[in-house]
């Protein structure tokens, strides 16, 4: 038998057996008129006359005849006027004939006894909702789930609503964030985040912001909720990572890279991986290295420094020399210029000084980047052939000088460069831009595979 007869009998049976004899209507058979609506039942045992007319009249609501229906619920109201679930009945009564004022104020009668019914509730939504004040419906239908989680038509329209204003606040936060409007983005995002506060791209997103804004505390606070509600999306790492930066938490910045690494692999992200590692790197190296490129030349301690950190392996792996230096203690570079003059890249002089202050000219630095080339040359045969023979012709330099295989090499390698006239000038003072350019090449081809 089809459910809504069914009740209509049922109905028609309690009426009869407890009223007067009145005509009962049945609600005509088929599908309800509105099926969105939620019956409002009574929460404490009522009278049986009261509900079965109040179910009664629901069924005629239901059946496409809302008079009858307003007749029923005020007819029960006028015998039992504390039976506030007929004021729910009205508004939805009212509801359906698009009387939305009237709906709310029945709906509020019912709430001014019982303030968390959740009928009540879930249709002061409904009528909200059809008049188009989403945020007041959004609201009514979250106070019925909380009154009555087993709402399931009331939280699918809940659910609707919240993506769609999450979605017209993200896109509104996201066009503020471009135009370079923070302080609209901020707000926007904020918004977005009191409706669905369990969305981790939100607080992503907002903690750009934040960063672009320079409110690095606030950045780290919400960039950590987002990973704290999803643990693997490989942006939330570099997000984390970029803040972590800005702050100087570069350690921290290292491990939030190698997480996102780990998740979401990449060329580019190996190499900024790399990148940072030289930066950290840098970072605890002392002042006077940190120097050295902007220096407007370079010294012999300066040059050991810089061949020690950029080539260390190799440094390491050279055949070691017997190396007895005495001027060097106490000078911030000598924990390299040691090791670089065992390994033979650097030479020590005949009375056991290493001289660190003297300035390295051209010619020098040619010297030692032609030792390392051959060390390199030594443990890859392949690469070495490139410059084994190299044959340059500098005008300034014949084939017989002392220093010009040297020079040679070190330019047919690619690490030093010849002067814009093509000259090599040996006792040209170095610059520090120009070792440390040199020293990066090195370490290119020391790190090439075998």
């Amino acid at each position: 038998m089809n459910r809504l007869v069914l009740i209509g009998v049922l109905v028609s049976a309690v009426v009869a057996g407890c009223a007067p004899r009145t005509a009962v209507v049945t609600a005509p058979a088929g599908a309800p008129r509105h099926p969105e609506f939620v019956f409002p039942g009574a929460t404490a045992p009522p009278d049986a006359r009261a509900l079965a007319e109040h179910e009664a009249a629901w069924q005629l609501l239901q059946g496409g005849d809302a008079r009858s229906a307003d007749r029923r619920f005020n007819a029960i109201l006028k015998r039992e006027p504390g039976f506030y679930p007929a004021h729910a009945g009205l508004g939805y009564v009212s509801l359906a004939r698009k009387d939305h004022d009237s709906a709310i104020a029945h709906f509020d009668r019912a709430l001014a006894v019982d303030p968390d019914y959740a009928p009540a509730l879930a249709g002061k939504g409904q009528t909200y909702l059809a008049t188009n004040q989403r945020e007041q419906a959004l609201a009514a239908f979250d106070a019925a789930l909380a009154a009555d989680p087993g709402l399931a038509g009331i939280r699918s329209a809940a659910d609707v609503l919240r993506f769609q204003g999450l979605q017209g606040g993200v896109a509104g936060a996201r066009q503020a964030a471009e135009a370079g409007r923070l302080a609209e983005a901020r707000a926007a995002y904020a918004a977005a985040i009191k409706a669905s506060p369990q969305s981790p791209f939100l607080y992503r997103e907002l903690a750009v912001v934040e960063r672009r804004d320079g409110r690095l505390p606030a950045a780290r606070q919400h960039i950590e909720a987002a990973i704290s509600l999803d643990a693997n999306d490989a942006r939330s790492f570099i997000v984390l990572a970029d803040i972590l930066e800005a702050i100087g938490e570069l350690d921290g910045a290292l491990d939030a890279l190698a997480r996102s690494a780990a998740l979401e692999p990449s060329d580019a992200l190996n190499e900024r991986i790399e990148a940072l590692r030289a930066r950290v790197r840098l970072e605890s190296l002392p002042a006077e290295y940190r120097a050295i490129e902007q220096s407007p030349t370079v010294t012999r301690g300066q040059l050991a420094a810089l061949i020690g950190v950029h080539v260390e392996a190799l440094v390491k792996r050279a055949p070691q020399n017997s190396a007895v230096i005495t001027d060097t203690r106490g000078h911030w570079a000598d924990p390299w210029i040691i090791p670089v003059a065992r390994a033979g890249f650097m030479e020590v002089y005949s009375n056991h000084t290493f001289q660190p202050s003297a300035t390295v000219r051209r010619g020098d630095l040619a010297v030692a980047v032609s030792r390392i080339l051959g060390v390199i040359a030594r443990e890859n045969p392949r690469l070495g052939a490139a410059w084994r023979n190299a044959r340059r012709k500098f005008p300034d330099l014949s084939p017989g000088h002392l220093r010009y295989a040297s020079a040679a090499v070190a330019v047919e390698a690619g690490v030093m460069e010849p002067l814009e006239d093509g000259t090599f000038q040996l006792s040209r003072p170095v610059t520090g831009q120009e070792a440390v350019t040199a020293m990066n090449r090195l370490a290119e081809l020391a790190d090439s595979r075998r």
